[in-house]
């Protein structure tokens, strides 16, 4: 019996006394994963990896699986937990994760994505390939297996991610059209998990990922059926210098323009020259401009009036309007802008850059709250949260925005001093917006 065939056998096992081996998924010659259901939350489906690896390969595996597991983004598959187990007397390690309903391996065979389908796979997969690389990690597995759906949502697998190497490893890893070419040279990085892309694009537009080599540069020839922009992105991702290949920005580039919400407005039609007597509008336009400047007399004098008889009323706080969602950096308004300067104000704020991709993941509202404290230039000098909510990765991006941000210090014996000051950030799918309140000392 066969190592995949076997595996259907340990269905019902414990591994870790915890974790119940209710129904093999799939299986290779050296894993398997099988469904099962986290401690104490029946209600949970997961999932749980067990890979055939012992020695010093298993402390290193999972070392990077634990590492992988304190990552947080909307589109990588969420790694619970990761350890060593024997079954049947095999070592194993294993790894539990988010349960994923179906990837894109099982799509292609039946039928290629349409062009309306891969501009949706696109966005989700680069967010989280560049999450990784902005972190020092590399995916170095990108394949249509590992193309994963949970729910509604697009999901590239975690529990393969490593540390980018500092320098050429002594393990060969090429083992398919999907690995670039340098990893058999023991060298990654990533420029080749943008490789890895490309050829995932060839496989859901074509439905094969054979590649015949373009003997006048050297580089893979492209089936003639992949549409544009993909060709050219493909093209740029299948460069056999990693140095030539594009870059995730450069590719999300290609994908311009962006689709638009409302539709572009009609072109006013040119109107033919004519013949106007302008003499009449010109008289109309004088005695307009005369009624104009006596009521704005009247104005002015009936304003000074009244500013001088109120001279001794109390300023009344102005309303708080909510911040744009763009993520440029904009002057805005303390929450009170009638707040004397000596009680600081915020002069500059950064909202969290969060794609629209990401946006999509949210149901109602995330609520984080941030900590600043600030010195007396109006510097953030540290930043913690003081309320993180549900999402890791929306609390990560708060954080970093927040240490940004810039304020007028509030000033004791006309001298500029520290202050502190809570930054609440509103996340919702279809807006950005920020807050803030200054602290008692």
């Amino acid at each position: 019996m066969g190592k995949p065939e076997s595996w259907k056998t340990w269905e019902g096992q414990l591994v870790e006394g915890k974790f119940s081996l209710l129904q093999l998924l799939g299986g290779t010659e050296h894993s398997a994963v099988f469904l099962t259901e986290l401690p104490g939350q029946k209600s949970q489906k997961v999932a749980i990896k067990l890979i055939e690896l012992q020695g010093e390969d298993a402390v290193q595996r999972i070392a990077e699986l634990r590492t992988a597991a304190r990552l947080s983004h909307p589109h990588l598959i969420r790694l619970f937990e990761a350890g060593r187990c024997v079954l049947d007397g095999t070592p194993l390690i294993y790894a539990v994760m988010e349960y994923a309903e179906e990837d894109l391996s099982q799509i292609l065979p039946q039928r290629p994505l349409s062009a309306a389908e891969v501009s949706e796979l696109l966005p989700p997969l680069l967010d989280a390939i560049s999450y990784l690389h902005g972190l020092g990690f590399l995916h170095g597995r990108i394949k249509p297996s590992n193309v994963l759906a949970v729910g509604d949502q697009l999901k590239l697998s975690s529990d393969q991610v490593t540390a980018q190497p500092a320098e050429p490893s002594e393990t060969r890893r090429r083992s398919d059209v999907y690995d670039a070419p340098e990893t058999a040279a023991g060298i990654l990085t990533p420029a080749s998990d943008v490789w890895s892309v490309g050829v995932t694009l060839v496989a859901a537009i074509t439905q094969n990922v054979t590649l015949a080599e373009d003997t006048a540069v050297g580089n893979p020839s492209l089936p003639e059926t992949i549409p544009e922009p993909y060709r050219g992105i493909v093209r740029e991702c299948l460069q056999l210098d990693p140095k030539r290949r594009a870059s995730l920005e450069q590719i999300r580039a290609r994908l311009q323009p962006p689709a638009r919400s409302v539709p572009h407005r009609a072109e006013p039609l040119p109107v033919p020259p004519r013949s106007i007597n302008r003499w009449p509008w010109l008289a109309g336009a004088l005695v307009l401009l005369v009624v104009v400047l006596v009521g704005l007399g009247i104005v002015l004098s009936r304003g000074k009036n009244t500013s001088v008889q109120n001279s001794d009323a109390t300023p009344q706080p102005a309303t708080q309007a909510a911040l744009p969602t763009s993520p440029a950096r904009e002057p805005v308004a303390a929450p009170n802008e009638n707040t004397a300067a000596s009680d600081g104000a915020v002069t500059h704020q950064v909202l969290p850059e969060i794609s629209q991709s990401a946006r999509n993941t949210i149901t109602g509202t995330i609520k984080v709250t941030v900590r600043v404290e600030v010195d007396s230039s109006g510097k953030v000098k540290s930043a913690k949260l003081k309320t993180a909510g549900p999402s890791r990765y929306f609390a990560g991006k708060a954080l970093a925005a927040a240490q940004h941000w810039e304020f007028a210090p509030p000033t004791k014996d006309g001298q500029p001093t520290t202050s502190a000051w809570l930054l609440q950030f509103h996340f919702r799918r279809s807006s950005i917006q920020a807050s803030s309140q200054r602290l008692a000392r």
